[in-house]
């Protein structure tokens, strides 16, 4: 446990001292976003485009995430236990890809068809069986929807099969 936060500390240092706007914390073991973090990148939150949570053990991400880091362009979440996101997502306003896959969501986090900066959404690997396509057609900068590995229904599975002004990676087996 001490090696793990250690590890944390030095990716949080090196992000602040070398002024990076990119955040990896993959593969930390955590089960929450950690709350001193906020404090300690309180200053330079605004300079951060990029986070990766990827390979952790997350089951929740809170409001206060999306409400600090309103400058996310990228955030990667894949490999946790979420389930769902906070509304809160919605207010990051310049976020264009948004990774999910290998989580544990079983309908589509709706809140991501309010921004409408992203580009790319990933949502292998979960357990969706629906997804909101008129929504996501109304997204006027979406431009990939992975939804593989994903037990989706047949309305859906006939929907995804229809002409979209963004590409879209399904599996048509159940």
């Amino acid at each position: 446990m001490g090696e793990a936060v250690a590890n944390v500390a030095r990716r949080i240092n090196a992000t602040v001292e070398e002024g990076k706007d990119s955040l990896d914390l993959s593969n930390c073991g955590l089960a929450s976003f950690p709350d001193g973090v906020f404090k300690v990148l309180w200053h330079v939150t605004e300079n951060i485009h990029v986070i990766t949570l990827a390979d952790n053990e997350m089951k929740a991400i809170s409001s206060k995430f999306f409400l600090t880091f309103t400058q996310l362009r990228e955030l990667d979440l894949q490999g946790n236990v979420l389930t769902k996101l906070p509304d809160a997502v919605a207010e990051v306003k310049h976020l264009t890809s948004i990774n999910l896959a290998r989580n544990n969501f079983s309908s589509f986090p709706d809140k991501l068809t309010e921004i409408a900066t992203l580009e790319r959404i990933n949502m292998e690997g979960n357990g969706i069986t629906e997804i909101p396509m008129e929504k996501l057609c109304g997204m006027q900068a979406l431009k990939w929807l992975n939804v593989k590995s994903n037990p989706l229904d047949s309305n859906t599975k006939s929907a995804l099969g229809s002409p979209h002004k963004f590409d879209i990676l399904s599996t048509t087996e159940s």
